[in-house]
């Protein structure tokens, strides 16, 4: 009897595990997909590219242009050259395994929210050939699994975020064609990169050389 009452102990905590971890996983599911609603809500979108983003849906993970891990949560959204328009949504950051954010060569408007700083797994982020305006959010130095930072050809002005300079997995950071001023960073991650990445910005100096060129210069 009592191995039995073992048994059956064992079998009601897994049982309960189980349950626990299906229900964490259906509500990831709907904070996702709450999410990426909240963009498609602030989206226009002529060509019905995101006609399959069902709300009433367990998760989006069956969403065209949404990838999903196996534990269903969202790995990647690829809506490159869609030609969407609209605003960023600060919901976005919610997205917490997100590692592909693809949004360039569209017609998005308004400023990079810095709440994306809340997507510890990224490592692409790709806004290029876009409208953004306002500054680089300095909260993206959290991104610390960011490898490729795609800003260029928006109207992004301000200075380039010194704190960027700390993501250490950086590989790529193309900054060109905007409005940005100040100098142009070379400590940390930035010494590898050559000025190609931070051409055609007008107000734009540097790069830094060992402090001779003052941080605050040509942002009046």
């Amino acid at each position: 009897m009592a191995g039995l009452a073992v048994q059956i102990r064992t079998l009601l905590l897994l049982m309960f595990l189980t349950s626990t971890s299906f229900t964490l996983t259906l509500t990831n599911a709907n904070v996702e997909g709450d999410a990426l609603y909240a963009l498609r809500r602030a989206l226009k979108d002529p060509g019905n590219v995101l006609q399959s983003w069902d709300p009433t849906l367990v998760n989006p993970c069956t969403w065209f242009h949404v990838t999903c891990d196996s534990q269903n949560r969202v790995t990647r959204l690829d809506l490159g050259n869609a030609k969407l328009s609209g605003k960023l949504v600060p919901e976005l950051g919610r997205l917490e395994r997100l590692q592909y954010l693809e949004l360039y060569r569209n017609n998005l408007v308004g400023s990079i929210p810095k709440e994306l700083e809340g997507l510890k797994s990224l490592v692409s982020l790709d806004f290029h050939h876009n409208n953004l305006t306002g500054s680089i959010p300095s909260s993206l130095f959290s991104l610390s699994n960011l490898r490729f930072l795609r800003l260029n050809r928006n109207r992004l002005t301000g200075r380039i975020p010194r704190q960027l300079t700390r993501l250490r997995n950086l590989k790529i950071i193309d900054v060109s064609n905007n409005d940005l001023c100040g100098t142009i960073p070379t400590s940390g991650s930035f010494y590898k990169f050559s000025e190609k990445s931070f051409e055609n910005n007008p107000r734009l100096k540097g790069p830094e050389l060992m402090g001779s060129v003052s941080y605050e210069l040509g942002c009046d």
